[in-house]
């Protein structure tokens, strides 16, 4: 199965030229502002798109999926919403979690330690495909100063299960893929640091 992985579009997803998958995977960040608005453009989009299976995970710029009651009402029937959620295609499974290290201000920002940790926890053990918003500590998440800004608690997690992909974003400028052990962690990002769409979408077979 072949898996295309993109995030942190910004709504500039019309720009991006998408090659064939059985999976389309969104890591996150697909608007800026994250109003009602944009975020109907972009469902709109993916849901045009015309790979088999498409999944997406909201990010920290996505504040409509965080502030509205049942946002899941906009999302059309072709596409996979996962929030803290899984679901199985060709005997792989996915789950996907929004949720980003951080102070209050932005969506889906939790602190650091104990309360993103209960996260990462429902992550089921037979997980195939992991897509997260942030980072591991560590692993394609290091700024342009050399800080590493990935969640620690999620590198501690990984330790305990065996994830054949990990798709995330967040960082722009730690684009790219890394395999580490049986894991290949992608950071999908499509922009770079000053918001040009230079990256290409990603895909790999799993």
């Amino acid at each position: 199965m072949t898996v295309t992985c993109i995030s942190d579009t910004h709504n500039k997803h019309h720009e991006l030229n998408l090659p064939d998958a059985d999976v389309l995977v969104h890591a996150g960040d697909f608007t800026e502002r994250g109003t009602r608005k944009e975020t109907e453009d972009f469902l709109n989009w993916l849901s045009s798109q015309p790979h088999e299976h498409k999944i997406f995970i909201a990010g920290n710029h996505d504040f409509y999926f965080e502030k509205e009651i049942k946002p899941e009402k906009l999302v059309p029937p072709n596409v996979h919403y996962l929030n803290n959620s899984g679901i199985q295609i060709k005997d792989f499974n996915f789950w996907g979690s929004p949720v980003t290290p951080g102070k209050a201000g932005w969506a889906f920002n939790r602190e650091r330690g104990d309360e993103i940790r209960k996260y990462w926890n429902l992550i089921p053990g037979e997980t195939d495909v992991l897509i997260t918003h942030t980072p591991p500590y560590k692993i394609m998440d290091v700024l342009d100063d050399g800080t590493h800004i990935g969640c620690e608690e999620l590198k501690r997690k990984l330790k305990k299960i065996k994830v054949k992909l990990h798709i995330f974003g967040h960082l722009h400028n730690s684009y790219g893929s890394v395999r580490i052990a049986d894991t290949l962690f992608v950071n999908a990002s499509c922009l770079d640091q000053r918001y040009r769409h230079i990256n290409i979408p990603l895909t790999y077979s799993v």
